[in-house]
This record gives C-alpha cells, sequence and structure tokens, in this order.
C-alpha cells in the first residue's frame, strides 16, 4: 500500500528555465534515471522520487535553483521529456504536469494501463484521490497547480505534486509512494514539503478519526436541517467540524520561524528564503571530500581511475556528486544545496552554470551505462567508487573546506568553462 513520504517548503519563484538548461536537465535526469534502474530497478526510482531530500538534491546536480520552487517543474518536465520515449525499456511512465497538463493525468494513465495490462480505473481513483488529499482534506493554505503521476510497469506509483500560496509567495511539495501505502485518508504522506503556517485543518492526522465520521455522517443529513444547526451555533461550519472532532487539530508541522536555513524534520525539508549559497546550508565536511577527491590528486591518476583519457578533476567534482545521487543513502541528502556544486545554477548561486562542464559530466555518465549494456562494467564501476572514495576521505581525512574560496574558484573560471546564468 503507499504512503506520503514528506514534504518540501520552497520560496515561490517564478520565471522560465531556458532552452539550453531544459535540454541538458532532460539528458542528465534520464540519465541518472537509468542508471538508477540498471543498478536498483525501476522500483527504487519512485523510492527516491517520494523522498524530498533526495528530490531537491537531484534538481540541485541538474543546474536549477538549488533551493527553488521551480525545481520541481522543470525536473518533472525533464523526466517526462527524456523518459516517456524510452518508458518500455527503463520501465516507467511519467504522467500529468503543471497545470492544464495535471488534468490529462487520468487520459495517460488509461492509455499506459491498456498498453502493460493494469487496472486503469484503479490507476486513475489513486491519482485522483492522492490530489484531493493535499488539496481538500489538508487545508494549509496551498492550491495544487502540479500533480506528476510517476508509474512502473508492475503497477508500483509515486506522486510529486505542488501547491502554491500565492499571497504568502510560498510553494509547498507533497510526496507519495505506492510501496508502504495503508490508508488514503489517515496520515498518508511520505513527505509534504512548506513553510509551517500555524493551525490547519488536517484531516488526515490520526487523531482526526473522530471529525471524519462526523463529516461522514453529515453528509447524510438533510443540508436544511444542518444550515439551520449551524447558524444557531454562530459559527463556520469548518469550527463545528473542528470541535466536533474533540480538538483543534494541529499542524502538520513543527512550530518554526521563519528559517534563516535549512530545517529538516525526518525527511521533510523547509527551504530558506536567501537565493545565494550559504556556508551554513552546506555539511563542509561533506563538501570537502568531494573536492579532495578531484584536486588532491594527479589528473593521471584520474585517467586510470576512470578510463577516459583528458578527464580533468573539475568534471570529476561534478561526476562524484552525481554518484552520490545514483549511489548514495538517504542520510546523504540531509544538505541539498551541496549539489549544486556539480553544475552550478542558473540563478548564478552559488555559480553560473559551467557548460562545458555539464556536457562532459553527460558525455562521461552516457558512456558508462552504454558500455556496462555491452558487459564492460569498468567505468560504470569507477563512477561508483567516485562515491566511495570521496566518502572515505570525508570520514577518514576530514579535509578543511575554505567555502568562499571554493566559489571564487568557481566563479574565476566560470569563463573558461562556459559559465552560463539567466
Amino acid at each position: 500500500m503507499p504512503r506520503n513520504s514528506g514534504h518540501a517548503d520552497l520560496p515561490l519563484h517564478t520565471g522560465t528555465v531556458p532552452r539550453w538548461l531544459a535540454d541538458r536537465m532532460m539528458v542528465l535526469g534520464t540519465l541518472i534515471t537509468e542508471s538508477l534502474v540498471e543498478n536498483f530497478g525501476p522500483e527504487e526510482v519512485l523510492v527516491r522520487l517520494s523522498d524530498p531530500l533526495w528530490f531537491q538534491s537531484f534538481g540541485a546536480v541538474m543546474g536549477m535553483d538549488w533551493h527553488s520552487s521551480g525545481i520541481t517543474t522543470s525536473v518533472m518536465y525533464a523526466l517526462k521529456r527524456g523518459i516517456n520515449p524510452r518508458a518500455k525499456e527503463l520501465g516507467i511512465y511519467v504522467c500529468g504536469g503543471r497545470g492544464k497538463y495535471s488534468r490529462m493525468t487520468p487520459d495517460e494513465l488509461l492509455q499506459i494501463a491498456g498498453q502493460e495490462g493494469l487496472n486503469g480505473d484503479e490507476l486513475v481513483r489513486d491519482s485522483k484521490l492522492v490530489a484531493k488529499v493535499d488539496n481538500n482534506a489538508v487545508q494549509d493554505g496551498f492550491q495544487l497547480y502540479q500533480h506528476n503521476f510517476i508509474l512502473t510497469k508492475s503497477g508500483q506509483w509515486a506522486v510529486v505534486q505542488q501547491g502554491m500560496n500565492t499571497a504568502e509567495k510560498k510553494a509547498r511539495r507533497y510526496h507519495w509512494c505506492s510501496s508502504d501505502l495503508r490508508s488514503f485518508v489517515e496520515e498518508p504522506h511520505t513527505a509534504v514539503v512548506g513553510e509551517n503556517r500555524g493551525k490547519i485543518l488536517n484531516l488526515t492526522d490520526k487523531q482526526a478519526d473522530g471529525a471524519r465520521n462526523n463529516i461522514l455522517e453529515m453528509s447524510h443529513e438533510n443540508p436544511e436541517r444542518m444550515i439551520k444547526e449551524i447558524e444557531q451555533i454562530g459559527k463556520p461550519a469548518s469550527e463545528m467540524i473542528l470541535m466536533q472532532g474533540g480538538k483543534v487539530q494541529q499542524s502538520l508541522f513543527p512550530e518554526l520561524e521563519e528559517p534563516n536555513q535549512i530545517q529538516s524534520t525526518g525527511r521533510s525539508i523547509i527551504m530558506p528564503a536567501h537565493h545565494d549559497v550559504q556556508a551554513q546550508d552546506v555539511d563542509l565536511k561533506r563538501l570537502g571530500g568531494v573536492l579532495a577527491t578531484a584536486y588532491e590528486s594527479q589528473p593521471k591518476d584520474f585517467e586510470s581511475l576512470l578510463l577516459t583519457p583528458g578527464l580533468g578533476p573539475r568534471t570529476l567534482q561534478s561526476l562524484a556528486l552525481v554518484s552520490e545521487v545514483i549511489y548514495g543513502t538517504p542520510s546523504r541528502f540531509t544538505d541539498p544545496a551541496r549539489y549544486s556544486f556539480a553544475h552550478g545554477g542558473k540563478d548564478g548561486h552559488p555559480f553560473p552554470v559551467p557548460l562545458k562542464i555539464y556536457d562532459e559530466s553527460i558525455r562521461v555518465l552516457r558512456d558508462s551505462i552504454e558500455k556496462s549494456k555491452l558487459g564492460y562494467k569498468d567505468k560504470s564501476d569507477c563512477i561508483r567508487r567516485l562515491h566511495e572514495t570521496a566518502l572515505n576521505i570525508e570520514q577518514n581525512c576530514a579535509p578543511q573546506v575554505d567555502f568562499d574560496a571554493a566559489i571564487k574558484f568557481e566563479r574565476e573560471h566560470s569563463k573558461e568553462w562556459d559559465g552560463k546564468t539567466v
């Protein structure tokens, strides 16, 4: 059974992703997904997508603004463009999207179900229930505008959907995964991502069972009679429902002030409002392990490691972070800003997107996957060892990182690496 896996609260950003980045995100995102399928199977992709911390890191490693609400739209659009043409091969389909595309989800699911021999009506029902729960059962001030339903050919699924509060300029992302869902109406989420808004109507709370039963009973009553009773009480219907449930339901989220840095509870995160990547947003010990992996050895060592003549240390920095997105465990993704040190961000934070490095990362990762399919796993194993090497350095050497110097170095070389921003 599915469940909700976590949440993320994000500053609401406007604008579009330029074609030069969108196309690269499609290619890199699809290659990372393909590597996950090759190594762990298609269901692992659902597990990763339902983890808000991994999802945020995934978007950052692809060059999107590290904490923006736009990560959700751009990452899912990139995956839909890249995965669906190869859905039969990868065993994964991406449905839905933003605005009018979210409303196409039922038709897409019915078509896929017909192709794969799945119960399309049940999938459509699941999709609608997930949207109704986050839009109606949890009334937290965020209106859904994006709904993506990711499906494997075995019938397992994940949902990534996002709501916005335009008055507060905030977005909240909700994550679901079918693997552990026990109920659609009692604490179903794996994650919900957003800023605390105080008291909310949360009918999915396990303590709201009485309120849900009362609402069901009320739905069977004569409407005119119910209206008269409500008027006599002199309180709004929503307050009456909360009172009948025994107590006011509290927010899904802990009481937090406006965050100046990433706040996390379990697999849920609240992203800070500032645009620039700051030292407090990054686990400097982990970043040190990555930088040391790339820069504390001679280039010839990396040639033997990756069997790629001419590959420089800067590309290895990106590949080490890409490798961690593929092979890292959940505990590695508590500081998503660190992954922006792979390919920067389109807003210039922590540095402009280095197109030469980005394209080289794509080339090496694609080559490793293609050779792996032919039985030559040396390069694929080397990419996996990059993560292991960085982890070993981090654990045993505790390298010191000058955060400001690392960003200065990237910006000084930005022109050389075709750095680009919007």
